[in-house]
């Protein structure tokens, strides 16, 4: 069953069509939505609840707390256009702060999809799983990164990239970016590998065991506040394991965005575009 939020696009016209039992557009009432997702799920449904990131996330936190989480019920919640995916339509669209909101909610899975063949892996796997889960997806165009046979299981990472000098662990949508760091990197004489991360919880324990056994520098880069993400989440993997490890962790800042643009000026803006990934990796390669 799929719920949508009003979002005026015609993504859902056919299945609107062919299975008009299985659709509904619930309207600019995001909260609404979710609760009765949630209580779709109790009754043995799968919802699919979708809408733009901002707005199926913090506007109907309670819900998803209460209504979803507390009671396990399997909804699949889709928020689209995360990060800074509608970087020109100002702070308001922005999704800079959800995984730091749902890492601590009981119960609630996190899964970060970097192009099509993976979102539907993902989205198999969250179904077969029957857990509730936060799935964060980009607006659209991002270039497919692997095929769906290489996508690798929830909680695990996928090594894209062989390298010894360091490892770069890309989250979501911003694999394209560690790609281009890489290549950079390799005609400055580093080899970088690059990982591709698309669990954020449950803790990614077996590939944090894997590459910080094997990688003494180490940079992640996400599109999301450096508080609270991915990245802090290894940072502190490796404090509880006494590692001492050179790690830059590699996101958006505490601040709102004061000017708009495209999303690839808002990535240059906040430090997490391919050059800037380059020279964080060339930092901590030196390091060590």
């Amino acid at each position: 069953m799929l719920l949508s939020g009003d979002i005026g696009n015609r993504l859902f016209d056919k299945l609107r069509v062919q299975s008009p039992r299985q659709f509904m557009n619930c309207g600019v009432a995001e909260a609404n939505m979710m609760g009765v997702a949630a209580g779709m799920g109790l009754c043995g449904l799968r919802p699919i609840v979708y809408t733009i990131t901002p707005f199926t996330t913090t506007r109907c936190l309670e819900q998803i707390r209460v209504d979803v989480a507390y009671h396990e019920s399997p909804v699949i919640i889709v928020g689209t256009g995360s990060g800074l995916s509608y970087a020109s339509l100002g702070p308001t669209h922005h999704s800079l702060e959800d995984f730091a909101i749902f890492r601590a909610i009981p119960n609630l899975q996190i899964l970060a999809p970097w192009d099509a063949p993976s979102l539907r892996s993902l989205l198999r796997q969250a179904m077969l799983s029957d857990k509730p889960t936060y799935m964060r997806i980009g607006k659209k165009g991002e270039k497919d990164i692997a095929p769906l046979e290489q996508v690798p299981a929830i909680g695990e990472g996928l090594r894209l990239r062989e390298g010894s000098d360091v490892c770069i662990v890309a989250v979501g949508t911003v694999a394209n970016e560690a790609l281009t760091a890489a290549e950079q990197l390799a005609a400055r004489g580093i080899t970088a590998e690059v990982v591709l991360a698309h669990t954020v919880k449950p803790l990614p324990k077996a590939l944090f065991e894997d590459i910080t056994a094997r990688f003494a520098a180490i940079v992640t880069v996400e599109e999301h506040s450096r508080t609270g993400g991915f990245g802090e989440s290894l940072l502190a993997f490796t404090a509880s394991r006494g590692l001492q490890r050179q790690i830059e962790t590699l996101g958006t800042g505490d601040e709102f965005m004061p000017v708009v643009g495209s999303q690839g000026y808002a990535r240059r803006y906040f430090g997490i575009d391919a050059a800037r990934v380059a020279e964080a990796a060339q930092r901590v390669a030196n390091r060590h």
